[in-house]
């Protein structure tokens, strides 16, 4: 049923649970698991101009530590991918490329509930993606 299972991680602890949601199908179904991490262009494109090649770095470097991370919760190989460019799209053209049968991600980011009002990533992905979206909340401290 599926083959292919990306996992689009932003760090944040809130995409915790996901991963490990993802992992699990992967698991259950052998399938191969790409892990993305997508360094947003905006957030770069709109700092200033002496700070945008740091920035960049930082969250690249960011970026790697969190891919590390979800590799460090299986035994499964795991191909994983930085990009830069605007989060949806990144995670829409990365399960293209790949023929993803499915794309797991978390339901709130490092923006937090900042994002509400803006729209979220994982909304956007779940309005775009050609294939189906796997959405998985972080549970509170009382587990819901």
């Amino acid at each position: 049923m599926f083959d292919t299972v990306v996992v689009a991680t932003d760090g944040s602890e809130s995409v915790s649970r996901a991963i490990g949601v993802a992992l699990d199908l992967a698991e259950r179904f052998d399938a191969t698991v790409h892990a993305l991490y997508v360094v947003d262009s905006g957030e770069v494109d709109a700092s200033p101009d002496a700070l945008k090649d740091d920035l960049r770095d930082a969250l690249e470097a960011e970026g790697e530590r969190a891919l590390d991370t979800l590799e460090g919760r299986t035994d499964r190989e795991v191909l994983t991918a930085v990009r830069e460019g605007r989060p949806i799209t990144e995670i829409d053209t990365y399960a293209r490329e790949h023929d993803a049968d499915l794309v797991a991600t978390g339901t709130r980011g490092r923006h937090g509930e900042n994002r509400l009002l803006l729209g979220s990533v994982a909304e956007g992905v779940v309005r775009t993606c050609p294939v189906p979206v796997l959405t998985v909340r972080q549970l509170d401290e009382d587990g819901r």
